[in-house]
């Protein structure tokens, strides 16, 4: 089941639940992923636009430092379309992307933790910086179900 939980654009104040094709490869991604999850994992996917006088290595780097600092996040992986940040998505067509630069993904061994690390201070803290940077966000929460089991 999957729970879209925010479409909003801070430039024209626009949100909703239909955000178009913009997160169609990131999903793509998160499916091949998803075959190495195991049941009753967690995993919230956050595909953001940052605004244009945003430092973007600086906040990649505190998302760093936060799941490196709170041992109830399972994994964690960052994509990106912007040329200068490592994991350049040059692939796709800027009308596909609708302007989401970044994906990131993490993993929790249940939605209890995700949930913990909601509450987390340091969760707490660095979600002031984000909410500040961002421009347009999609974010998805849901439970990994596994269909189809990684081949050995």
């Amino acid at each position: 089941m999957y729970n879209l939980d925010l479409c909003h654009d801070s430039d024209t104040g626009v949100g909703g639940f239909d955000c178009g094709g913009a997160a169609t490869e990131v999903l793509t991604y998160v499916i091949s992923v998803i075959g190495r999850l195991e049941m009753g994992e967690f995993i919230p996917l956050v595909v953001v636009k940052f605004k244009e006088e945003v430092v973007v290595e600086d906040i990649i780097k505190g998302l760093e430092k936060l799941v490196s600092d709170v041992e109830l996040v399972k994994s964690f992986v960052c994509t990106s379309s912007s040329k200068r940040f490592k994991g350049t998505d040059i692939e796709s067509m800027e009308m596909l992307r609708q302007g989401f630069t970044h994906a990131l993904m993490m993993t929790f061994g249940s939605k209890d933790d995700f949930n913990a690390f909601q509450a987390h201070p340091n969760h707490l803290e660095f979600s002031a910086t984000f909410s500040t940077a961002i421009g347009k966000i999609v974010l998805l929460d849901f439970p990994a179900v596994v269909v189809k089991p990684p081949i050995a």
